[in-house]
C-alpha cells in the first residue's frame, strides 16, 4: 500500500542518514521498522498494570502549549507528585515525577503526546 506523510526537512534528512548508515535498502523498510518499533512500544506501556512511578520527560515550544500542558498538570495531579522545568533556548525541558495507577500515567503521557509543539515524551518506568 501506498501513503504520503508530511515531515519536515531536516526530520527527513536525518532519517534518511540513519537508514542508510543502518544499511536498509529503502527508505519503505527503514519506515516499517520503525512503525513495527513504535507498535512493539506501545503494546508494551499498554500491557503496564496496577500502581506505577513513573519519570515522564518532554520538550515543548512554550507559547504555543504553556496553558494546555498547565491545564493537563492540574488534571493528573492524583499521580503527578514533582515537575520540573528549564530553559533549553526557544525551547522549555520538563520532568513530572508520576506514582499511581499505570492506566492514569499512561492517559497523562498520551494527553502530553497530542501536541504538535511538544518535540518529545519519553517514559522511564521506575517501578511497575
Amino acid at each position: 500500500m501506498r501513503t504520503s506523510f508530511n515531515i519536515p526537512d531536516d526530520l527527513l534528512a536525518e532519517f534518511d542518514d540513519t537508514w542508510q548508515t543502518e544499511g536498509f535498502d529503502s527508505r519503505s523498510r527503514a519506515v516499517r521498522e520503525a512503525m513495527q518499533e513504535y507498535i512493539e512500544s506501545h503494546a508494551e506501556l499498554e500491557a503496564v498494570d496496577g500502581e506505577v512511578a513513573a519519570i515522564l520527560a518532554f520538550d515543548y515550544e512554550h507559547e504555543p502549549v504553556i496553558e494546555q500542558l498547565h491545564t493537563i498538570q492540574h488534571e493528573f495531579q492524583d499521580v503527578i507528585t514533582t515537575t520540573s522545568h528549564t530553559h533549553e533556548g526557544e525551547w522549555c525541558l520538563e520532568t513530572i515525577f508520576c506514582r499511581g495507577p499505570a492506566e492514569r500515567v499512561r492517559m497523562l503521557l498520551y494527553r502530553l503526546r497530542d501536541f504538535d509543539a511538544v518535540g518529545r515524551v519519553k517514559m522511564m518506568l521506575l517501578r511497575a
